[in-house]
């Protein structure tokens, strides 16, 4: 597998760069954090429907733009140097739910951005977890709640998981309660349940399959996401700690300091190679995808945090302040670390792939 980025790929993060750079910089982030609207909707209804993010995945018989998921995780990287606040990583699992489902009714108002669609599932669900078994149905009424759901507030459609089938609700007919959340360009809400009425999507077996597409290509997107972040984080501390001086000499010029930030710059490389792995894998329907994505997750999750934490002190007592935005980034990298699995729990599913004994 080539793991290089092709000229498309590179277009592509070229123009979803610059649309960030021009309508997300790190300043309107940090005040949309402190509004009461969280999400950028405009922002997202450029990226996936002018610039054709939405469809990136989805097979030109379903409307999409017929790439794969290698251009959906470059999107990704962008997104994760931006800490954008779109509901990418939400829309990535319904897309892959809908696709093994081979759903013809969505997909093509997905692919053209039309509405965006939202997996109702845990944020910290891991790959090869069972349904979430709060919701059930009765015929097509659902009823239950499911609890820590990521950007289901921006959606118009929540692709419900049940031990009974896969359903797609509309989210107007569903209560949505925003929580407290660590990464405050991430929201979670609670989702409440009253008799919704939904279409189903697949049962048994089809629907089994959906839920585990959809947690596999989650978390191979989500790795992908973290490269971008820990990247940024490298980029800019290695800019700061350049151009600071302290004792008539550039911090940088210190040897501890650039001790750490070469090794930290060796594991952002291996983090590339491991994310652009799993993207492929999940891409071309790999044997090795399991192992692909849980090895990318039990490292690329601590890689981000470690270049998170590393940003906040090398940038000394403004790394600290909430006007600098590397606290975004340190709350968006420990709350990834948690999403879809934490590296222990992928760790664990890595040993039992390639059986290794306890």
């Amino acid at each position: 597998m080539n793991l290089l980025y092709g000229e498309e790929e590179q277009e592509l993060r070229s123009a979803v760069r610059q649309v960030l750079a021009d309508r997300s910089p790190w300043p309107a982030v940090l005040v949309r954090t402190e509004s009461d609207e969280p999400y950028d909707r405009s922002l997202w209804r450029t990226l996936a429907a002018d610039i054709g993010c939405a469809g990136l995945a989805v097979p030109e018989k379903f409307g999409g733009a017929g790439a794969s998921w290698r251009e959906a995780a470059v999107v990704a990287e962008e997104l994760g140097r931006a800490v954008a606040p779109v509901p990418y990583l939400g829309f990535v699992l319904a897309t892959a739910a809908l696709l093994a489902s081979e759903d013809e009714e969505l997909l093509p108002d997905l692919a053209a951005g039309g509405r965006t669609a939202v997996l109702a599932l845990p944020l910290s669900t891991p790959p090869g977890a069972a349904v979430w078994a709060s919701v059930h149905a009765d015929g097509a009424s659902l009823t239950g709640t499911v609890t820590s759901v990521a950007d289901a507030l921006a959606a118009d459609i929540l692709i419900v998981p049940t031990p009974d089938g896969l359903f797609a609700v509309d989210a107007a007919d569903v209560t949505r309660t925003p929580i407290p959340s660590l990464d405050l360009t991430r929201p979670l809400c609670d989702l409440s349940l009253h008799g919704a009425s939904g279409r189903v999507l697949g049962d048994g077996e089809a629907a089994e399959r959906a839920w585990s597409a959809a947690l596999t290509a989650g978390a191979a997107v989500l790795a992908s996401e973290q490269l971008g972040l820990a990247e940024w984080c490298l980029d800019t501390t290695v800019e700061y700690v350049k151009g600071r001086h302290q004792f008539g000499r550039p911090v940088g010029s210190y040897q501890g300091l650039k001790h750490r930030l070469a090794e930290l710059w060796v594991s952002v490389t291996q983090a590339r190679a491991v994310a652009r792995y799993a993207a492929g894998c999940v891409a071309d329907d790999d044997s090795d995808t399991a192992v692909a994505v849980s090895l990318a997750q039990a490292h690329c999750s601590p890689v981000a945090v470690r270049a998170a934490e590393e940003c906040v002190q090398m940038h000394g007592g403004i790394g600290f302040t909430w006007e600098h935005p590397a606290h975004l980034y340190l709350k968006r990298a420990k709350s990834d670390a948690i999403a879809l699995g934490t590296p222990e729990r992928h760790r664990a599913a890595l040993a039992t792939l390639v059986d290794l004994s306890a």
